[in-house]
């Protein structure tokens, strides 16, 4: 495989970018060192931000021993259902998560099941916890798509853009290239590239806003569970967005629709709702 990343519009040409690192003799994805270093940067955020809160940190440390783990689970068993097709004759491979098939919003809602019953058994509230969480998460979502761009996967149909990246042909999952690549396809020294939306450095960015904007938010927030509720709306209307550029959606069976634009869509719809009755609810109660 050919391990060249251009973008040539930003006049950036990358070259042997890797897929992983060699630790005595034991390859280690870069996709899962990077998904480890979301999750501990985000740890340390939501400990930081109970601590600011009054909340003692050793309670987000042990609700993450289980949020981590579950959240797992719940993103290999969301991509999985929806790409069941890959799997079915080969039920091990379910469990080969080293080659990615991850989905974010598995993880989500894993997430937020581990917290209703973490905070159920613990008898604390579960909206406060989830408000420490929103921030940690998406701060995880900036980190962990760059594991996409290692792994040359997640990105969009062709495009010229300013922000168009190249990727060599022999590099990228045949079902993932569409016929407007091929035809726009280039050859430099020998090896042919498609060109594509990086889709997952869109999300990144988008991401980065959202997160700036629930810190912003964080001692301006009129009740509990508002930066849970904004973090779903907000990425909610970028992956909405972003998702329609992408080729290798999940899909819903039998239908052309894309499972996290109708996720996304759903989860804005009954957040902004959400948002809106209860800041109503705490004006009309002044």
């Amino acid at each position: 495989m050919t391990g060249n990343i251009h973008f040539p519009n930003l006049g950036i040409y990358l070259k042997n970018v890797g897929q992983n690192i060699s630790v005595f003799g034991f390859e280690i994805a870069y996709y899962g060192i990077i998904i480890g270093l979301g999750v501990i940067a985000g740890i340390f955020l939501a400990a930081y931000l109970a601590k600011k809160s009054g909340i003692n940190p050793d309670l987000i440390y042990d609700f993450a021993l289980y949020e981590v783990v579950f959240s797992v689970i719940g993103a290999r068993l969301y991509y999985v259902i929806f790409s069941w097709e890959l799997y079915k004759d080969n039920i091990w491979s379910v469990f080969n998560i080293r080659e990615g098939g991850l989905a974010i919003y598995g993880a989500v809602i894993a997430a937020v099941l581990t917290a209703v019953v973490y905070t159920r058994v613990k008898k604390i509230a579960f909206w406060p916890l989830v408000d420490i969480g929103a921030p940690a998460l998406i701060l995880g979502q900036i980190m962990g798509r760059w594991g996409n761009f290692f792994n040359r996967e997640a990105f969009g149909g062709y495009t010229d853009s300013f922000f168009a990246m190249q990727l060599p042909l022999d590099a990228v999952r045949v079902g993932d290239v569409t016929d407007e690549m091929l035809a726009n396809k280039e050859v430099i020294d020998g090896i042919t590239y498609i060109q594509v939306h990086p889709t997952f450095l869109y999300e990144s960015l988008w991401n980065l806003v959202i997160l700036g904007i629930l810190l912003l938010c964080w001692k301006r927030k009129k009740f509990d569970g508002q930066i849970f509720l904004m973090y779903l709306m907000g990425y909610g209307v970028g992956r909405f967005l972003i998702e329609g550029l992408r080729t290798d959606s999940l899909m819903i069976p039998n239908t052309g629709l894309r499972v996290s634009q109708v996720l996304a869509l759903v989860l804005v719809i009954t957040s902004a709702i959400l948002i809106f009755v209860k800041i109503k609810k705490k004006d009309v109660d002044k």
